[in-house]
């Protein structure tokens, strides 16, 4: 694993990791939360009734700058390592801590130890299922200190340097004030190291959007593929923009549904007008329940609609 490391500034991001838990996305954000610390905080926590999956809550939190927005919504979906989040971390002694508050209910995926590309790194799924790589890092410059990384495995094993490329050309659209999307290195299996096929990907950096993002394949025979648990917000400020990138990602027709979609690898995404955050957040309980009544009939977003059920 080959990872470089570049300087970031902190933005209003284009995209949010989005977690789906069955009843416990409060409880997880406010352990995230105390966990992490140096500024990480709840921001926001919103009711929606009357839904599909009944009154849901909707949580809206900051870990070490980056933005998350999670939901309670039912026992549909389960989270594993095909998505997972790196996390650098400036001393082996906050690893040590983090890593025993994961360990409680939690499950080993890498032992924590020293290896060729670090001091110390360990791989863990937490007691709510969310995998984590934390990693020991020394003397870096300020970074994103939080990086999603995907996964390629079974059907789309092999597939990673695509993916990326394919999302890197996606978001080149995106406003140039939210940052750069490109793909930065790849690092590739040499020939021999079975099941993994010479030159696919043992670890690829890039970048959407200014959100600097991880990416691998492995061929090993794991029974867990990409699915909802964890999706990606696009926040979106026009009407134009949400055309774009639905066009753009969306490949399974069955799966388009309130600004969810599902790309040709099997990753979900969410695409959602940023002033849809304002409408939700208003303290006018009709307002929002109009607005909440108008989407969860939608496939894509219609910004014109939402407006006029936010206005009545």
């Amino acid at each position: 694993m080959k990872i470089k490391y570049t300087r970031y500034n902190k933005t209003m991001q284009k995209i949010t990791p989005h977690l789906w838990f069955d009843k416990e996305a409060r409880e997880a954000a406010e352990f995230y939360v105390s966990l992490f610390g140096e500024g990480s905080k709840v921001t926001h926590v919103l009711t929606l009734e009357n839904t599909p999956s009944g009154s849901v809550e909707v949580v809206s939190f900051e870990i070490l700058g980056t933005e998350f927005q999670s939901i309670s919504a039912g026992p549909y979906f389960k989270f594993n390592p095909s998505v997972s989040f790196h996390v650098i971390c400036k001393t082996k002694e906050k690893i040590d801590e983090l890593w025993s508050k994961f360990s409680k209910g939690g499950k080993v995926l890498m032992e924590l130890a020293e290896y060729p590309f670090s001091k110390r790194y360990g791989w863990i799924q937490d007691k709510y299922g969310l995998s984590w790589q934390l990693i020991y890092v020394e003397n870096v410059p300020e970074i994103q200190r939080i990086t999603p990384v995907f996964m390629f495995v079974q059907n789309v094993c092999g597939k990673a340097e695509e993916a990326i490329q394919m999302y890197a050309s996606v978001f080149k659209n995106a406003p140039r004030a939210h940052g750069i999307s490109e793909v930065r290195n790849i690092t590739r299996y040499n020939k021999g190291e079975l099941p993994d096929k010479e030159g696919t990907a043992r670890y690829a950096d890039f970048s959407l959007a200014g959100m600097k993002m991880g990416a691998m394949d492995s061929a090993l025979a794991h029974d867990f593929n990409f699915n909802e648990a964890i999706s990606f917000i696009v926040n979106c400020e026009t009407q134009e923009e949400i055309d774009y990138y639905w066009g753009k990602l969306s490949a399974d027709p069955k799966s388009e549904q309130c600004g969810w979609l599902k790309d040709k690898y099997g990753v979900s995404w969410q695409i959602v007008p940023r002033i849809l955050g304002t409408f939700m957040s208003d303290k006018d309980a009709k307002k929002v329940q109009r607005v909440t009544e108008a989407f969860l009939k939608m496939k894509k977003f219609d910004i014109q609609k939402l407006k006029q059920a936010y206005e009545g």
